[in-house]
């Protein structure tokens, strides 16, 4: 694979072929988008799902369609170590190996904290929070040995700013933003970056609790004009898959149409 750098004769402007790119979360809008678009650059990609298969196979066949070197997918819930470490095995024993771990896996919570049960606050920072920790500590190994990796967190511009009504999500998300901040100095002699995507409102299923009235008052708070297109996230996790980015490291990218600055 091209690493790019000094005397590599300019930068290369795509993430290379063959890149073995992970994206867990992969059947909801902003995880297939993002492995839609590894796909089209002709890379590598395993599509990661915890109960969506349907979903999840017709993300897959669209990266096939596209020119994917390799499409796999994988279930696990990200909760659980065990089921990691056998994704892992199962992935290792397809000879796939990631360069570029993207953790997209999350679940949303709304409503009032004093209405929060254990539960919910077990369930939302598990498969935000931890699964994010699992899924890193199970695959950063060997991006260490091989003395090349990138890593991409999926965060949300709650994690930077904090919402009402939604105090359990914004404190996964902005644990994502911390454990993505530290873990960049812990790798960064390691030739692994670690990086984390914001991204602001964002027109996905988890905006499906609000009827059109409210997504158009929403979209009038931010300064662009509309909400934002999973695409344009999966832009940005590609820029910072690129080996030309290897510099950006501890970094939260917030693409938030001006939302937030």
């Amino acid at each position: 694979m091209t690493r790019g750098g000094a005397g590599s004769g300019g930068p290369v402007r795509r993430v290379p072929r063959e890149t073995a790119v992970l994206v867990t979360g992969a059947s909801g809008g902003i995880g297939s988008a993002i492995a839609e678009r590894f796909a089209a650059d002709g890379c590598r990609v395993a599509l990661h799902y915890s109960a969506s298969a349907e979903a999840v196979r017709a993300a897959a066949d669209r990266c096939a369609s596209l020119g994917a070197a390799q499409v796999l997918t994988a279930r696990a819930d990200v909760r659980s170590r065990a089921e990691v470490l056998r994704m892992r095995e199962e992935l290792k024993a397809a000879g796939f190996v990631p360069d570029v771990l993207v953790n997209n896996a999350g679940v949303a919570h709304y409503g009032m904290l004093c209405d929060v049960t254990d539960e919910e606050w077990d369930r939302v920072m598990d498969v935000n929070l931890k699964g994010t920790f699992l899924c890193t500590q199970a695959f950063m190994e060997d991006m260490v040995s091989r003395k090349y990796g990138r890593i991409i967190n999926i965060s949300s511009v709650w994690g930077l700013t904090g919402a009402s009504c939604e105090a359990v999500y914004s404190a996964a998300k902005g644990g994502i933003n911390a454990f993505t901040k530290a873990l960049a100095k812990e790798l960064a002699l390691s030739g692994v970056s670690v990086n984390a995507v914001a991204p602001g409102a964002v027109r996905t299923a988890m905006l499906d609790a609000l009827d059109s009235g409210d997504l158009e008052a929403l979209a009038e708070e931010i300064p662009a004009g509309r909400l934002g297109e999973p695409y344009e996230i999966a832009e940005s996790v590609r820029f910072l898959a690129q080996p030309e980015s290897g510099y950006l490291t501890g970094q939260i990218l917030s693409p938030n149409g001006g939302w937030v600055t």
